[in-house]
């Protein structure tokens, strides 16, 4: 399999599975946000707390970025999927325990697993997936994180309501553990070129190191930074937001929050395509950050008096960009990286954009008690956005140093 070209169905088979993973993942890290009110009320907490499951979520995952790059060349990035379907599954069932100290272990639990998912798929596309359709094929893999938040918002409500909120991270563990063991049927052949014998002590900061030292790499991570900052607390305090802010109800919040993950899944393809069309996926990466900015801005504005088409509406536009990014970023780390070394580039430069998501909802949750509005809090996401905007522009302007 190494010396010779991989046939078409088994790129689009790793495509598949891998796709799955990024789903199933994404599920389990947004399960609580989708229902935090009632996890809220559970634990006798504030909803606004959410942010911070969120960010020991992502602050797990960059641990696991800085040791991936050394871990997929002695397991398989295939045997490193299942682990972070382990480890994803562990988390997500110790996070049904209703006490805070277990939702917060479970959470960087979690966390552990969902770090070690970029990098091992990004290896195994990489190896198998058609190069001239790069962007596109990374943008579906990526739409199962908004894929994931889709399943979010519309199953654990219903879940929670019904049976109680700790039986939606329960119903995520049971999947995750089932994925781990049907990845094993191609395990085998997919880490066909791991080198059992090697140690896997590379440098934790080895792709960290890489990242930043190509300047290309460097600006496309640093933007992934402040574009995560947004992603994350939309789709973290939006159900919180419509509920106490807009007189949504739970489900019909939950609603809301599915298709602004639908809209996500819709604009990374949308955005692949568009970005392999025009050859110049730096081009769109940047113009996202301007339509975020503007969109983010826009709901400082919003009021219980909106028609509800409105409110949807300003929020599936926000889906489509601040969702809809990550495919053409995780496309373009994989262009820029040096042969072989796209799994180490890749967890580097997850480093980042997982501190984007770890800082986020927290400094979110911290204005939001200070300004004491969802909405207005929300507006300040605009510089974020603006400032990914620069930074990306940067990325492109280094690019054609090269």
């Amino acid at each position: 399999m190494l010396n010779d070209e991989p046939p078409r169905w088994m790129g689009w088979l790793v495509l598949a599975a891998m796709t799955a993973v990024q789903t199933t993942s994404s599920f389990a890290a947004l399960t609580l946000a989708s229902i935090a009110p009632e996890v809220a009320n559970g634990l006798g907490v504030p909803p606004s707390l959410i942010g911070y499951q969120i960010s020991l979520a992502y602050g797990g995952g960059i641990l696991t970025s800085l040791l991936v790059g050394g871990l997929i060349p002695r397991w398989g990035a295939c045997r490193t999927a299942q682990c972070a379907l382990l480890l994803v599954g562990g988390g997500c069932a110790m996070c049904s325990i209703p006490h805070v100290a277990a939702v917060a272990a479970g959470s960087l639990i979690m966390g552990f697993g969902y770090g070690l998912t970029n990098p091992s798929a990004s290896h195994l596309l990489t190896r198998f997936a058609d190069r001239r359709r790069r962007n596109l094929i990374f943008a579906i893999k990526q739409s199962g994180v908004p894929l994931g938040g889709f399943l979010a918002g519309l199953v654990a409500p219903p879940i929670a309501l019904t049976f109680g909120w700790q039986w939606a991270p329960l119903a995520v563990s049971m999947a995750s553990f089932a994925l781990m063991v049907a990845l094993q049927i191609m395990r085998r052949s997919w880490d066909d070129d791991r080198d059992p014998s090697g140690r896997g002590r590379e440098s934790p900061a080895g792709g960290l190191a890489l990242m930043w030292r190509l300047a290309p790499l460097r600006w496309i991570s640093i933007t992934a930074f402040f574009y995560s900052v947004v992603q994350l607390c939309l789709v973290t305090f939006l159900v919180t937001l419509l509920v106490t802010e807009q007189d949504f109800t739970l489900l019909e919040a939950g609603i809301v929050l599915s298709l602004v993950q639908a809209a996500g899944v819709c604009g990374r393809i949308a955005w692949a395509w568009l970005a392999d069309r025009t050859r110049a996926g730096l081009v769109v990466f940047t113009a996202l950050g301007l339509i975020m900015a503007v969109a983010t801005v826009t709901v400082m504005g919003v009021t219980p008096d909106w028609p509800g088409f409105g409110i949807k509406a300003i929020f599936v536009l926000l889906g489509f960009t601040a969702v809809g990014w990550n495919g053409i970023y995780l496309a373009e780390i994989a262009r820029f990286s040096p042969p072989g070394k796209v799994g180490a580039a890749t967890g580097g430069s997850l480093v980042l954009a997982f501190s984007g998501v770890l800082v986020g909802p927290s400094l979110f949750a911290v204005a939001y008690s200070g300004i004491g509005s969802y909405g207005t809090t929300f507006g300040l996401l605009g510089v974020a956005a603006v400032a990914g905007m620069v930074t990306a522009a940067l990325a492109r302007a280094s690019a054609r140093e090269m």
